[in-house]
């Protein structure tokens, strides 16, 4: 493959996406970070949404969230 099939073939990958985002088909899950593993990334959230629980309200202050915000965020489940 030369430099411009490369161009193309990302275009044309964004291009599919933008169509499936518009037809709802795509979910809104944010993705993996490429130097994160999926189980890595969900262990990660998995962490991070229990230490979002244990905050106090200082400590949610100083973040910006609310006790309803931070709770509702760390309900979720992992893979989202």
């Amino acid at each position: 493959m030369n430099g411009l099939s490369d161009v193309r073939l990302v275009l044309r990958g964004q291009e599919l996406m933008a169509e499936q985002e518009r037809a709802g088909v795509i979910s809104r899950v944010a993705p993996c970070p490429p130097e994160m593993s999926r189980m890595k990334w969900f262990w990660h959230r998995l962490c991070t949404r229990k230490a979002l629980r244990e905050l106090t309200p200082d400590e949610l202050r100083d973040i910006g969230l609310s006790r309803t915000e931070a709770l509702a965020e760390a309900h979720k489940p992992f893979w989202r």
